[in-house]
């Protein structure tokens, strides 16, 4: 598993990353549109962030934040 440090105020905290692999690909769809099928359905917009526990997408005027253990597949959308 891989770690990270986020910035919670004025210190570093350390941030264990659960899906080192689901967070990898979200990374490099940043910007990119994308399908993602959660457990719930599946969605899709562009990628708009990605951190180690969640991923931020667009959809239309929304935005939704998608937990990654939450995430079953992810695959990029050609627009």
């Amino acid at each position: 598993m891989g770690m990270g440090k986020v910035a919670a105020g004025s210190q570093n905290v350390p941030v264990m990353v659960v899906e080192p692999y689901v967070y990898q690909a979200a990374t490099s769809l940043v910007g990119k549109y994308a399908v993602i099928e959660t457990t719930r359905g599946s969605i899709s917009g562009e990628v708009i962030d990605a951190k180690p526990d969640h991923i931020a997408l667009k959809q239309r005027d929304s935005i939704f934040f998608v937990r990654l253990c939450e995430i079953v597949w992810i695959m990029p959308d050609i627009q």
